[in-house]
């Protein structure tokens, strides 16, 4: 099954397209916080010690791979998610952007999506998060569409692995292309948003580059190649 980015209008009704990362970029969160709630609320207290038990023995593991490669951090981080329903899941989910993600989102995030909107630009997220775990952000912020990780599901349960394509670094930038050429766009004529300098390849193939947060790799080259940079966290 491929990624698509189901749109709330037809493509042709907007000129160009904007994608945003969302970890850092929208919302002052990471692939960990969804998890860690998540894990935390399992049937028993003891089922949830053990997930925790286990997410905890592979740390070193995963920070390991945090750092060499995105791809294979995503697939460690979401095996913990192996033998939880779908059901449960969705719920889950539900509760994780009520009580972790939503009191998270950036003051600026409404206003920019607005403005994107202002723009005639239809906005979609680009993310390492689950699509179950995304989507009542999604449904929050009015967007159009999303491009995210999806457990794989036998029988109603998660086997803990993720389907392919897996979204992350280099990754997301030919899901962005190719959301593009479905959706009739120019990338010279569309957005992307990011905080981080694993995004840089998405940043690099659009016409409007965003610095959102950046780390202060990102912020650099930003400077270098004179893009622009954002600051969603200011409260004036």
């Amino acid at each position: 099954m491929e990624h698509r980015a189901a749109p709330a209008a037809t493509p042709a009704a907007f000129r160009a397209t904007a994608w945003f990362d969302v970890d850092g970029t929208l919302v002052g969160t990471n692939l960990l916080h969804p998890m860690v709630h998540l894990l935390a609320r399992q049937a028993t207290p003891m089922q949830s010690a053990k997930r925790f038990g286990r997410a905890l023995l592979a740390a070193p593991m995963l920070a390991a791979a945090e750092l060499r490669d995105r791809r294979r951090f995503n697939e460690l981080l979401f095996s913990h998610y192996g033998g939880m329903s779908e059901d449960r899941l969705v719920v889950l989910a539900e509760e994780t952007f009520e009580t972790v993600i939503a009191p998270r989102i950036f003051p600026g995030t409404p206003d920019l999506i607005a403005q994107c909107r202002r723009a005639d630009l239809r906005v979609v997220l680009v993310t390492g998060a689950l699509d179950l775990t995304v989507a009542p952000l999604a449904r929050h912020l009015g967007v159009d569409g999303v491009l995210a990780n999806r457990l794989e599901m036998k029988d109603g349960y998660a086997t803990g692995k993720l389907l392919r394509p897996v979204v992350a670094g280099p990754t997301k930038a030919r899901l962005i292309a190719d959301d593009a050429r479905a959706a009739g766009h120019d990338l010279s004529a569309c957005h992307a948003y990011s905080d981080s300098f694993s995004d840089v390849p998405m940043l690099s193939i659009v016409g409007h580059p965003f610095c959102v947060n950046p780390d202060w790799r990102l912020r650099d080259l930003a400077k270098a190649y004179d893009w622009a940079v954002l600051n969603l966290n200011a409260t004036s």
